[in-house]
């Protein structure tokens, strides 16, 4: 189990950004898949109170199934990212049809933005699960920064501890560390619990959040 992305990797696909390369105690707060109805009302709740924005990376059929969901996370001030229209995994999907599927996404994103006021977007894509073959990386990065992370929660392990959850943040960040946690139902119960205590805590660590790709 992960929690830092192993350097062979990042060496892999050096053109992905797996963190940003800064001495200042900024880091990027990401969560992925929904908006689900009930998670990201808890996060969007969480952050306004802590005075904090993030980046959302989005799935297009819940963005359809949620569209007031999606709104309040633009009206909130957070940064919208693409994580496919269906989940799509790159592993097991033809290159045509991967890129379709992001564009797809992409196009609704930008209707919900444009709905919202925004004109200057940033088109910013995670590939779910985290894979990406070279010939789908090599056609999206045209369009797109492709955003991978550098610290992975785990967040949606329903039998991961409060204490581990906690650690696995916090005993791994660094400046220009990009955090992943999850927008979805797995991952409710452990955002409850810790997604509060664990910002606070990168607050006290004197962390700003960025959303500046």
């Amino acid at each position: 189990m992960f929690v830092k992305v192993p350097k062979i990797l990042q060496n892999f696909f050096p053109k992905i950004v797996w963190r940003h390369k800064t001495h200042e105690k900024k880091i990027w707060l990401t969560f992925d898949d929904g908006p689900d109805e009930k998670t990201t009302n808890l996060i969007l709740e969480i952050l306004k109170k802590l005075n904090i924005k993030a980046t959302f990376f989005l799935i297009g059929q819940e963005i359809k199934k949620f569209p007031d969901l999606t709104k309040k996370i633009i009206d909130d001030g957070h940064t919208l990212g693409n994580h496919s229209f269906s989940h799509a995994d790159g592993l097991r999907t033809k290159k045509e049809k991967y890129v379709y599927d992001v564009e797809l996404n992409q196009k609704l994103i930008n209707e919900k933005l444009v709905e919202s006021g925004i004109s200057k977007k940033q088109k910013l894509f995670r590939p779910p699960y985290g894979r990406i073959l070279p010939n789908q990386f090599n056609q999206l990065s045209k369009q797109y920064k492709i955003i991978m992370w550098d610290v992975f929660s785990w967040d949606f392990k329903e039998n991961l501890s409060q204490k581990r959850l906690q650690k696995n943040v916090l005993k791994n960040v660094k400046p220009g560390s990009i955090i992943v946690f999850h927008n979805n139902k797995k991952s409710y119960n452990n955002l409850f619990c810790c997604l509060e205590k664990i910002l606070i805590s990168l607050k006290k660590m004197d962390y700003s959040f960025s959303t500046t790709w």
